[in-house]
């Protein structure tokens, strides 16, 4: 083993002492990168990422990196700037609705309470279907007592025809249960909807005789009733007395045939009225 000068000594203790001094260097750096330094590869994240395309791609991929970083921070800087629009735009919906709600709340304390309608009394429904009963028996007396009438409708004076039997019955049942004073609420109601029923009857017998008129005689009769109506028509219109009266005769005649064969059904009260047109006593 050679010998070692004086002077090698030396410059070896320095040597060592520097190799120490660096050690101890970079002991502390290692130890003191836990308590907040930063190591040698704690870099910013944007550097890591120019970085790394750098590395692996080149320039096109970091021309490629900076553009996905720009639109990342323009996104950012976006909505940054726009949360205080969003704010102020959700506080004045909000104040918005609350506002058309209270005024509706106002709108609707403010409004006069609608007034209750009291269900009509029994003898008040009981009045309005005698008065309609009236009415309906003052149409059947004019169809009854005018022979014209039943001369051009003889379908409503013929029981025979099933509209006009209903009809008869209905108003038989409404007569019947009439009274001049209110009676029971129980014999009310009866009455009342046996007026309705007589009303639908009516109108439905007068529609269906309406429809039928002369179509059910033969050509002889209904030349013998369209003779009777031009008969009455004369007497009606006439201002000679001796010829208003001896058409009235001339019709009475013919109606009596007609009603004793059946084909039309005269009432007594229509037959009482040309009797007393015959005699003169039935005003023009």
């Amino acid at each position: 083993m050679p010998r070692v000068r004086p002077g090698q000594s030396a410059a070896f203790a320095e040597g060592r002492r520097l190799r120490e001094a660096a050690e101890t260097r970079r002991g502390r750096r290692r130890h003191g990168s836990g308590h907040g330094r930063r190591g040698p590869h704690s870099r910013s994240p944007w550097l890591f990422l120019i970085a790394v395309p750098v590395v692996a791609g080149g320039a096109g991929a970091l021309v490629m990196t900076m553009a996905i970083i720009s639109l990342v921070l323009l996104g950012v800087a976006i909505v940054a700037g726009s949360a205080p629009m969003l704010v102020a735009g959700t506080l004045a919906f909000v104040a918005v609705h609350r506002n058309r709600r209270h005024a509706a709340l106002r709108r609707h304390s403010a409004a006069p309470p609608q007034p209750v309608r009291p269900a009509p009394r029994h003898d008040v429904v009981w009045g309005q279907a005698r008065a309609r009963f009236h009415g309906l028996r003052s149409q059947y007396a004019a169809f009854e007592c005018d022979p014209m009438e039943v001369l051009r409708l003889p379908a409503l004076a013929d029981v025979s025809v099933p509209s006009t039997a209903r009809f008869v019955d209905a108003f038989a049942e409404a007569q019947a249960l009439d009274t001049d004073r209110f009676p029971p609420p129980q014999h009310a109601a009866a009455f009342v909807a046996a007026v309705d029923r007589a009303e639908r009857a009516w109108q439905a017998a007068r529609e269906a005789a309406q429809r039928i008129r002369l179509s059910g005689l033969s050509a002889a009769e209904r030349g013998t009733v369209e003779r009777v109506i031009k008969l009455l028509t004369t007497a009606r219109d006439s201002d000679s007395d001796p010829e208003r009266l001896a058409a009235y005769a001339r019709a009475r005649a013919e109606l009596g045939k007609l009603d004793r064969a059946g084909v039309i059904h005269l009432p007594v009260s229509a037959g009482a009225a040309l009797d007393a047109a015959a005699r003169g006593a039935l005003p023009a």
